[in-house]
């Protein structure tokens, strides 16, 4: 059978935002209740109570301050490593792009410590890389091909605990404690035990002491 606290617990499961924000007691549960009612109702097909949507909310944040946020965790060797004057280049996905991918490897020396990421989607590539290297790429594009050039960007990578890699909320916990602090984030890139986020120049060292100060919490 489905219940009021059944549908508010789907509402609410959508909106992590407004859950966390529970969590941390500043949403007035009234007007909350106010907002979403509209939806229980329709959900329920028929009128609902006012006072029952705020207690199902209460009950709801009850459990929610359980689960979710402290499921994910970090551990002692938990690093935040920096990286700066970076550019961004994004350019028109094309058949020959695979041997233009070649050519940035080869001019990149990860050996020396460079730094490189190509992200391919259905229609368009993202290369981000040292800005010392972005002539020598755009030398390798049709200047019709580039869709987009974002210079002044610094990254950050975390390297994530094994045992955390298939836990809830790891991936969230970060991205949204960034947001809380309206970080701008221009891309993330992912892979099995690193995370990295990458940022405008000017954003990163605030960026650093959130996530820093989110992982000794959360260790």
């Amino acid at each position: 059978m489905v219940t009021i606290s059944h549908i508010v617990g789907k509402i609410l499961d959508r909106k992590l935002f407004i859950e966390e924000a529970l969590n941390k007691g500043i949403i007035n549960y009234g007007a909350l209740a106010e907002l979403i009612l509209p939806e229980v109702e329709h959900e329920l097909k028929k009128k609902v109570k006012h006072s029952a949507v705020m207690m199902a909310l209460r009950r709801h944040a009850e459990k929610a301050a359980k689960k979710l946020f402290r499921t994910a965790r970090f551990n002692e060797d938990t690093d935040i490593i920096i990286r700066s004057d970076l550019v961004e280049i994004t350019i028109v996905k094309t058949p020959d792009s695979g041997e233009l991918i070649k050519k940035i490897y080869n001019i990149v020396d990860i050996k020396k410590g460079d730094f490189v990421s190509v992200v391919q989607g259905l229609n368009e590539i993202s290369i981000i890389t040292n800005r010392k290297h972005e002539r020598s790429i755009e030398k390798l594009v049709r200047k019709n091909d580039v869709k987009w050039v974002e210079k002044e960007l610094s990254s950050l990578t975390i390297n994530i605990p094994e045992e955390s890699t298939e836990t809830i909320g790891l991936f969230y916990m970060i991205t949204r404690a960034l947001s809380w602090e309206s970080i701008k984030i221009i891309e993330i890139v992912s892979t099995w035990s690193e995370m990295t986020y990458v940022l405008k120049t000017e954003e990163v060292s605030f960026a650093f002491n959130v996530i820093k100060k989110l992982v000794e919490e959360n260790k």
